[in-house]
């Protein structure tokens, strides 16, 4: 996208390089000062409703079960209380699919907002590690300080403090997310037991703990700018009409130093008193007023930071502000239009056919084949029989007896092992006979269609091909 800076003169330096690294090369760490606002606010509910999801979510139990489970290890997956089987993989690929097309056009029209407002990384860094910061360090100034300052006992101990906070949060984390892979009971368990008899679980966690620990206390911002494969996308996601977090360059240029005795619309000066509070906020380190770039992830600091000093020069509000680029460059900016519209009514029949994917899927699915390598059989003097696989599925958490009945020609079904009976949440395999008089076969290859029911419910129908001798055909 090209850049909203109106100053026709000025270079684009700042696309030459990034706001975390300085001249040399090194890390520039960035101290960003500790927003406040209405935006902020609002993140704050969200991050807080957002925390306690994930927090809360695997020790809630539905119907006797978890109700969010991962567990790829037994390949038993819960979502919402719904339970999933490997068979079910076609949705899941469908799902994947749908929600890949959905972030795309979200982006198209809606910009990051995503990263600012619910992504992970995010989340935990600005309202649970950076808050920890601010609590030990203090705001931005008093972190620059410590950090400039020897290592005396204050640093040492609040440095210490932060880092040992920081590791026994990221440890909590791990565990969260090891209860929704093994299950909250079996961590309990695991945790009663102590890690010396679970090294093999212990020491992976202990270890993925410390990656974590790595991104929040020293990676940071770097994991937007430099891994996250979703930022490096935006270049071709967003358009001029997408929304961003933007600054109205037409309004606030050109920059002046406020002075409370003159009229800045007489003197020609634009809005912008060039405080530099927005940067101030960032926690990227970008000037937003340099236009969209990579590092922005539109956590709204920005906004917050620039309204709260036009309120105190008494100028309007939105200096920076949600809006597309070519809202500001043609002076007006409408959130919705008939773009927005018909993107948003696409994303919304994509969540309806996602939804619908996953909640009227068959309860009970069953396979069916002939089982490999058999053959036709005498059944009798004038009868013949093939022998099926037959593997039911019950993804329903109460038990099924299933029975089986040929749809579409005479004969019998012998099951070879007593009733299907199918618990809840579990999957069997049996195999049974279908039995068909010779002379009512018309071909040597019959296919047949066998209904699955339970009581007098239809569940499922398989097709399947019953074998019968070669001389058939020439009759």
């Amino acid at each position: 996208m090209t850049t909203t800076n109106s100053t026709d003169n000025q270079q684009e330096t700042f696309r030459d390089r990034l706001g975390t690294v300085g001249e040399g090369g090194k890390r520039v760490w960035i101290y960003p000062k500790r927003p406040k606002g209405k935006f902020y606010t609002k993140r704050w509910i969200v991050a807080i409703i957002l925390l306690a999801f994930f927090f809360i979510a695997p020790w809630v139990k539905y119907q006797g079960e978890q109700f969010l489970l991962l567990n790829i290890l037994q390949r038993k997956f819960i979502l919402f209380g719904q339970i999933f089987w490997p068979q079910d993989f076609h949705l899941i690929v469908l799902g994947l699919i749908t929600l890949i097309v959905f972030i795309i056009l979200f982006t198209v029209v809606y910009g990051r907002l995503f990263c600012g407002w619910a992504c992970p990384q995010t989340i935990f860094m600005e309202f649970v590690f950076r808050q920890i910061e601010y609590l030990i360090e203090g705001d931005a100034h008093k972190q620059k300080k410590l950090a400039r300052q020897g290592w005396d006992f204050e640093k040492i101990w609040k440095k210490t403090t932060k880092h040992a906070v920081f590791y026994l949060i990221a440890f909590l984390i791990s565990n969260t997310f090891l209860a929704y892979l093994i299950g909250s009971d079996r961590l309990v368990q695991l945790v009663a037991d102590g890690p010396l008899p679970h090294l093999g679980t212990f020491i992976p966690l202990v270890i993925f703990s410390g990656v974590f620990y790595f991104v929040f206390a020293f990676f940071r911002e770097q994991a937007c700018i430099i891994v996250c494969p979703y930022g490096r996308l935006q270049g071709v996601l967003l358009d001029r009409n997408s929304m961003v977090v933007a600054y109205d360059y037409k309004r606030g240029e050109p920059r002046a130093k406020h002075n409370p005795l003159e009229d800045r619309s007489v003197t020609g000066k634009g809005d912008c008193i060039d405080c530099k509070s927005c940067v101030t906020v960032c926690p990227t380190g970008i000037d937003i007023r340099n236009g969209t770039q990579l590092e922005c992830v539109n956590c709204t600091a920005c906004m917050d930071a620039c309204d709260a000093i036009m309120d105190k020069v008494k100028l309007p509000r939105g200096l920076i502000r949600y809006a597309s680029e070519k809202g500001i460059a043609e002076g007006h900016n409408k959130l919705i239009n008939a773009r927005s519209i018909a993107y948003t009514v696409v994303l919304l029949l994509l969540v309806s056919l996602m939804t619908s994917l996953f909640f009227f899927r068959s309860e009970v699915e069953a396979t069916m084949l002939r089982v490999p390598g058999t053959m036709f059989q005498e059944y009798g003097p004038d009868k013949l029989s093939n022998v099926y696989k037959v593997q039911l599925v019950n993804k329903t958490r109460h038990d099924v007896e299933a029975t089986l009945e040929l749809e579409n020609h005479s004969g019998e079904i012998i099951l070879m092992g007593g009733p299907l009976k199918v618990p809840g949440g579990s999957l069997i395999e049996a195999n049974f006979l279908v039995v068909i008089p010779r002379d009512s076969l018309r071909m040597s290859s019959t296919p047949l269609v066998i209904s699955v029911k339970h009581g007098d419910r239809l569940i499922d129908k398989n097709k399947v091909t019953f074998i019968g001798p070669n001389d058939i055909d020439k009759n």
